[in-house]
């Protein structure tokens, strides 16, 4: 088990979701009781404590060179951590032959699952939870994509990154020193994947000729 959640939050059935957007609700996983740890669902856009309306800027990720100052983000990074889990992701390059998008799904070996290093919040005003994922410059896997991507977090790094009282000088360097991300993999998908509204496992399906 990746995460020490108490016996009434254990062996949710979650539906499988293949093509989740910013601005839906997904699970993530914060800091709970007594050493436990806690699910709660909220909108993948972080809406700040202190927002009096729903943020037009993109909010889905926190960038790690400027997360502790921007004014979006630090409260959260100070004491509101999350880990939100995953078992792949998508990036997207240009096609030289017809200049449209080809996805490329993102995973570590046989497809196990892992934890992006969030953060979240709860605003009273609005009554919205909601989470972000913080990005980096990419690694050498995926840099042959991309130049950023999430950071995915090893799991004996986990209690550390959610504890709120881990001082916040430890944070930078636990998430550069404590990744996994080199280990990951990726193969080139349909361009059904390019589609919001699109789900189901055929998503993640390798292109034949790719």
């Amino acid at each position: 088990r990746m995460y020490r959640l108490l016996d009434s939050e254990r062996g949710r059935n979650t539906e499988a979701r293949y093509n989740i957007a910013p601005t839906q609700t997904v699970e993530f996983v914060t800091a709970g009781d007594d050493g436990s740890q806690k699910v709660r669902e909220g909108r993948w856009w972080l809406v700040p404590f202190w927002a009096k309306e729903l943020p037009k800027a993109a909010m889905f990720n926190a960038r790690i060179e400027t997360v502790d100052t921007s004014g979006a983000f630090k409260h959260a990074w100070k004491d509101k951590r999350c880990l939100i889990p995953a078992s792949g992701f998508y990036e997207w390059t240009k096609s030289s032959e017809d200049g449209g998008r080809d996805p490329w799904f993102i995973h570590l070996p046989e497809t196990a699952p892992f934890s992006f290093a969030g953060l979240w919040a709860y605003n009273q005003a609005l009554d919205i939870t909601s989470c972000t994922i913080i990005t980096m410059p990419a690694g050498a896997a995926v840099r042959q994509l991309h130049d950023r991507q999430p950071v995915i977090l090893d799991t004996g790094a986990y209690d550390d990154w959610l504890d709120p009282t881990t001082p916040t000088e430890r944070l930078k360097p636990l998430l550069l020193d404590r990744n996994i991300d080199d280990d990951l993999r990726f193969y080139r998908v349909g361009r059904e994947a390019n589609g919001n509204k699109a789900q189901g496992p055929q998503l993640i399906e390798p292109l034949e000729d790719a």
